[in-house]
C-alpha cells in the first residue's frame, strides 16, 4: 500500500463516493482541531459544536461559498461529486442539501489524496472564517 500522494489521473479513478468518504473524514478532523484549539470545553459541549458544522445544512452552504473560489478542475470535482448518485438521504436534510455536503466532501477527499494539504487548509479557512460561522451559534 502506498502512503504518497496520487496523481490527479489516479485521483480521477476513485468515485466520488470513495472521495467523499474520505472528505468527511478530512473535513471532520479539521472542524474537530478548529473548536478544540478555539476554546477548551467539555467534550460533551465540543461534540455539540462541531455537529453544527458537520451537518448537511452548513456543509451545503460551504459549497456554495466556495464554488466561486475554486479552479476549474477543482469546481469539476465538487460537480462531479454532487452528481454522484447512491446516496442516501438522512432525515434532517433534504436531497439538494446532502448532494452539495457531500460534493464538499468529495473536494476535500480529493485534495487530500492529491496532497494539496495547503489548498485543503486554504479553502477551510475561507469556510470557517465566513460569516457562515457564526460563534456565538455553536456555543464557542
Amino acid at each position: 500500500m502506498s502512503t504518497g500522494k496520487l496523481t490527479e489521473r489516479e485521483a480521477n479513478s476513485y468515485s466520488p463516493l470513495t472521495l467523499a468518504f474520505l472528505g468527511d473524514s478530512v473535513y471532520d478532523t479539521l472542524i474537530r482541531e478548529y473548536l478544540l484549539l478555539m476554546a477548551n470545553m467539555p467534550v460533551a459541549k465540543l461534540h455539540s459544536a462541531k455537529i453544527k458544522l458537520v451537518c448537511a445544512e452548513f456543509q451545503s452552504k460551504a459549497y456554495e461559498l466556495i464554488s466561486e473560489k475554486l479552479t476549474e478542475h477543482e469546481l469539476a470535482v465538487l460537480k462531479r461529486g454532487r452528481n454522484a448518485t447512491g446516496n442516501t438521504v438522512p432525515k434532517h436534510a433534504d436531497a439538494a442539501e446532502y448532494r452539495r455536503a457531500t460534493a464538499l466532501e468529495c473536494l476535500f477527499g480529493y485534495l487530500y489524496i492529491t496532497g494539496e494539504n495547503k489548498r485543503i487548509r486554504e479553502l477551510f479557512d475561507f469556510i470557517i472564517n465566513s460569516d457562515l460561522n457564526n460563534n456565538e451559534q455553536i456555543g464557542v
